[in-house]
């Protein structure tokens, strides 16, 4: 049965996840530097931005900061799940970053619930990626004027091949910040007012953080990266 065609508004909603391939990058960068330890990318990356911005420029918000400026109630996104498994938690994170409902689920209460998945490490953090993938608040206004939602089922998790080879090089690295590199595939669905709907194949990949004996974060995420 071939699928039905996607909204104007779900190909711009697409559209904005596709445009973050920058992102590719730093979680390439985060697997493939373990004789360094993985908290390399993570402080080039900043030490980066700081050398490229000027005295007057103001930090980037934290998840705790932002936490504290957005409103209460997360709406239709789910709480983050307490587990120690990282392909587990990646699982469960990618379904929350494909899922949305516009009907039940302002933009701003959408933004606190993602906010409550990330690692409150602010070293690692990557919440300025993660908070981009959702749409600005005009398209969302859109979205919701046609009862726009969508719901997501995964089929398959796996470390990334650049992670494990990293890793199976210099298995120490991972104790300096724990955080995996895990690709996610799987399906959204979407569907709309008039009976409109449609579904098409994702795939993500995810920093993940997994102390031990802690639960796991969400770290940061780029939309297509190699297997």
């Amino acid at each position: 049965m071939p699928k039905r065609s996607l909204s104007p508004i779900h190909r711009a909603t697409t559209h904005w996840s596709a445009g973050r391939r920058i992102l590719v990058a730093a979680v390439v960068i985060a697997a493939l530097l373990g004789a360094a330890g993985l908290t390399a990318w993570s402080t080039t990356r900043g030490g980066q931005k700081e050398s490229e911005a000027s005295p007057a420029s103001p930090a980037p918000s934290s998840p705790a900061d932002t936490a504290s400026k957005l409103p209460a109630g997360t709406g239709s996104v789910p709480a983050p799940p307490k587990l120690t498994d990282p392909l587990a938690y990646a699982r469960a994170a990618a379904v929350m970053l494909w899922s949305y409902d516009t009907r039940t689920t302002s933009r701003d209460q959408h933004l606190a619930g993602m906010n409550a998945w990330m690692t409150r490490e602010t070293k690692y953090t990557d919440w300025t990626a993660i908070s981009a993938q959702i749409p600005d608040p005009v398209l969302w206004s859109r979205m919701a004027d046609n009862a726009q939602h969508a719901s997501a089922a995964v089929s398959e998790a796996h470390f990334l091949s650049a992670f494990k080879q990293a890793l199976a090089e210099n298995p120490s690295a991972i104790t300096e910040a724990y955080i995996y590199a895990i690709t996610v595939t799987g399906k959204q669905s979407i569907a709309w007012n008039d009976g409109g709907g449609g579904a098409e194949d994702r795939a993500v990949t995810l920093a993940v953080q997994c102390r031990p004996s802690t639960d796991c974060a969400l770290v940061s995420l780029a939309p297509s990266v190699a297997p």
